[in-house]
């Protein structure tokens, strides 16, 4: 075989690798399951962060609160806010948007907390009397269970679980964040 014909060669094994090795670096997720309808303003107020796979800035996150407010029919005004490292540690505060893409079911947004990126957001679990929340990713590397309340009865943390562990989680990631009544940042009566 002449010299051309060799590289030829190793060029055409290197373009037919090319396309498997791109797939396999970009490997996908499949998505979570969403709940099939939310009811956007029944879903706005605050939510007390019980648990969670969390981010960087959430590891010392003592009484977490997300709370939500409708700005028009799908941008969500969103106020994130914990002591950090202790109930009585320095209030963080953070201030996201969510954009809700999925008209059909209101359960899929983007959060932007810095411009241009937008961050997936699923909610992927919500009982029937609003009480209780799961949201997701489908790279499934965060999680959070939130609750109106800053506690929730054994038996629902275990059904939660369950679900969680259903959508592909590794629950043993999954940190409970120190909650009391609190909410911080904000004045109590």
């Amino acid at each position: 075989m002449s010299r051309n014909n060799s590289i030829m060669v190793r060029l055409i094994r290197v373009a037919c690798l090319l396309p498997v090795m791109t797939l396999a670096a970009c490997s996908t997720y499949p998505p979570v399951r969403t709940v099939a309808q939310l009811d956007l303003e029944r879903f706005m107020g605050d939510w007390y962060v019980i648990a969670n796979i969390p981010t960087y800035i959430e590891r010392r996150a003592h009484n977490a609160i997300e709370s939500y407010e409708l700005v028009g029919s799908k941008q969500v005004a969103t106020t994130f806010r914990f002591n950090q490292g202790s109930f009585d540690g320095p209030v963080k505060t953070y201030k996201p948007t969510g954009f809700v893409t999925d008209d059909t079911s209101n359960a899929i947004w983007r959060m932007q907390f810095v411009w241009p990126i937008k961050a997936d957001y699923r909610v992927i679990y919500l009982n029937g009397d609003y009480t209780q929340t799961v949201i997701g990713r489908s790279k499934r590397d965060y999680v959070w269970i939130m609750a109106r309340t800053p506690t929730i009865p054994e038996e629902d943390y275990a059904t939660i679980l369950d679900v969680i562990a259903g959508q592909g989680y590794d629950i043993q990631k999954i940190r409970p964040v120190p909650q009391h009544a609190a909410i911080p940042g904000k004045p109590q009566p």
